[in-house]
């Protein structure tokens, strides 16, 4: 019999009239616990019900953006009855635990303070401050273990999903040392239940708190300064304590567990990394027309360019641009970082601009930067910048979020993508593309690097070397020779163009589904011993 799992996570993308979701990490989640549901497996999510939603991104007239943080709808919680009490700083905090199913997903409970002075907790998702992050993160992981006993739920095993639920284990911890065990009895019994996953390939963006900030908080969970050191270090890594409480942890494709395994190769009793790469929610990104057209090609191209003609209408009415159906149509969605290298294809001039000037391709874009993250702000200013100065080729469409995905990746001809290589831990924009036909386009890194067929069902950018002083001028050059000499062929020949739209969905419909994902943490995360 499966074991009965319950995911811990920060966020959870479920539907846009849920904003209780960032990016990709949440998606990914929402993902996970609706296939969990799909394939009628034992699982239940754990996380937090936020006040106000996750950004809703505006363009000012100087081309700058601007997030504003509404409230939303959430009539629809289930109240559960369930209130559990969790210690932060000098504080006993209570807390209701909600519950929803509503998008087909599994069980999802959502920890929220009851009293109004509390609220200061789940205002906002990811708070950057201190006392807060820190207070959000004791609140999922603490609560959630105590909402689960609460609710009567006999959990097998304790999935943390990235950092933020380490503090889950210290209450695990703490409850077997209340019942008499010493630590180091107690770590061992408590980390045969516990796997975790972790996502962020570069050791500074792994989180991090001083000790000393721990205890003051109470995130503790009564154990000792010698007692936390020994489980995440000094500062207390938060990846480094998922990889010492967890039997087995994960990394999000191939790629990525190479790195990962590298970067934490020092921490002493960490445990091993494997790679199980992340996939999509067939029936959430998949437009069902596209599964009915599977079987003809004059169909197949026919519903993608129906799909196309939506998302440029959409396109026209957010942004007032309308984009020629006929021209080859370029799609770059996604969180607005340094390292995702959005304006690459900008780069130089003298081989974009006749390009654009010519009608052979037009480009959209759209992506948030984190709230607090200056240098976003810029990256996503530079892209309104480009739509300007390229008006009739180029649009930025504000507001990104789990609609506008759904028509981007459903649309767009091309799907872009061109981080620093290895930077892009998966990916997993360019699978929804590829379940509808889309074709990438891609730096050979995250869920790409296992499954390009160059000329096939896409293209690489590239070679998959890294590292070099002119890596920027590398990729670009390649990027722009792709284009001319593969791509805008491809897209000539319309029965080549059909071929590989076929291939790139079989491709993403066989290894790259939630559900697929889902089956591989029941046998090599969940039960593997």
């Amino acid at each position: 019999m499966a074991p009965t799992v319950a995911y811990f996570c920060m966020e959870y993308g479920l539907h846009e009239e849920f904003p209780i979701y960032a990016g990709g990490l949440g998606i990914l989640a929402g993902d996970f616990i609706k296939s969990g549901r799909d394939l009628g497996l034992p699982v239940v999510g754990v996380g937090l019900r936020w006040l106000h939603g996750y950004s809703r991104q505006r363009i000012l007239p100087d081309g700058q953006p601007v997030d504003d943080f509404p409230t939303y709808r959430a009539d629809f919680l289930e109240d559960t009855g369930v209130r559990v009490r969790v210690r932060i700083a000098s504080r006993e905090v209570e807390a209701r635990v909600w519950r929803t199913e509503r998008w087909g997903n599994a069980p999802l409970f959502l920890l929220e303070p009851v009293a109004g002075d509390d609220a200061w907790i789940t205002r906002r998702l990811y708070e950057p401050t201190l006392d807060c992050r820190v207070a959000q993160e004791i609140l999922l992981g603490v609560g959630g273990i105590r909402a689960l006993r609460k609710l009567g739920l006999d959990v097998d095993v304790y999935h943390f999903n990235e950092g933020h639920a380490v503090f889950a284990g210290l209450e695990m911890i703490a409850e077997r040392m209340a019942a008499g065990a010493d630590f180091r009895s107690a770590w061992a019994e408590v980390r045969r239940r516990i796997v975790f996953t972790t996502h962020t390939p570069v050791a500074a963006g792994n989180e991090v708190h001083a000790v000393r900030d721990l205890l003051r908080l109470g995130a503790s969970c009564d154990l000792v300064e010698a007692e936390l050191r020994e489980i995440g270090g000094e500062p207390f890594n938060m990846t480094v304590a998922g990889l010492r409480l967890a039997r087995h942890a994960n990394a999000v494709s191939a790629l990525h567990a190479e790195v990962s395994r590298e970067m934490w190769r020092d921490v002493t009793g960490a445990c091993e990394i494997i790679p199980i790469t992340n996939g999509v929610h067939r029936p959430t990104w998949q437009d069902a027309r596209i599964r009915e057209a599977l079987g003809s090609a004059t169909g197949l191209r026919a519903t993608h360019e129906a799909l196309k003609q939506e998302m440029l209408a959409a396109v026209a009415q957010r942004t007032g641009v309308r984009l020629d159906a006929n021209v080859l149509t370029i799609g770059f969605a996604r969180r607005a970082a340094g390292y995702k290298r959005s304006d690459l294809v900008f780069g130089d001039p003298a081989r974009i601009e006749p390009l654009l000037a010519a009608g052979r391709l037009q480009l959209v874009f759209a992506g948030k930067a984190h709230p607090d993250d200056a240098g976003g702000r810029r990256i996503v200013a530079n892209l309104v910048a480009m739509a300007r100065r390229y008006s009739d080729r180029v649009v930025f469409v504000p507001d990104y979020d789990m609609g506008l995905a759904r028509l981007l990746t459903r649309g767009a001809d091309v799907w872009l993508n061109n981080p620093i290589r290895p930077l892009e831990a998966c990916g997993t924009s360019g699978m929804k593309a590829a379940l509808n036909g889309g074709l990438n386009l891609s730096v050979l890194d995250g869920w790409w690097a296992e499954a390009c067929q160059h000329g096939v069902n896409g293209w690489a950018i590239g070679d998959g070397t890294s590292g070099a002083p002119d890596q920027d001028e590398r990729d670009r050059a390649a990027l722009y020779a792709t284009l001319e000499t593969e791509v805008f062929p491809a897209f000539a020949d319309p029965a080549r163009w059909v071929s590989m739209m076929r291939a790139g969905i079989a491709t993403a419909e066989a290894g790259f589904t939630s559900d697929r994902m889902v089956r591989d943490y029941f046998a090599q995360l969940y039960t593997a011993e």
